[in-house]
């Protein structure tokens, strides 16, 4: 019998190529990386940096393959309530910074990686 090999990663491996290239990214823009998948029990931010004076809680969305829109688009309604309520527990932490919401979007369908940045991406209407 003859195994055929998925051709496509599975999610946690996209999950993790996706974290570790957008980690990359961001570190040659100049931000410092504060940590990678903080959990704080009712969420978890997949990359917390500092960028000039700002903390910058960054969403990382992935696709291995080009079906279904691009990363970016999967941070829906209540994925950004989710990630507001976060910053808002961060604001405790860091009294004085401004606390931004970046999405960045790694399509790992293409060699190398297509990044999209997209800065302040969540903001409280």
């Amino acid at each position: 019998m003859h195994i055929c090999h998925n051709q496509y990663m599975d999610t946690k491996q996209v999950g993790s190529s996706a974290e570790a290239t957008a980690t990359d990214f961001l570190k040659h823009k100049r931000y410092k990386i504060l940590g990678t998948n903080l959990d704080f029990g009712f969420g978890e931010i997949d990359i917390l940096a500092r960028h000039k004076s700002d903390i910058v809680v960054v969403e990382v969305k992935a696709k291995s393959t080009r079906e279904f829109g691009a990363g970016y688009e999967m941070v829906n309604f209540y994925k950004q309530k989710k990630l507001l309520s976060l910053a808002k527990n961060l604001q405790k932490k860091y009294p004085r910074a401004t606390i931004r919401i970046d999405v960045i979007s790694v399509d790992l369908s293409q060699s190398p990686p297509a990044i999209l940045h997209f800065e302040n991406a969540v903001e409280e209407s």
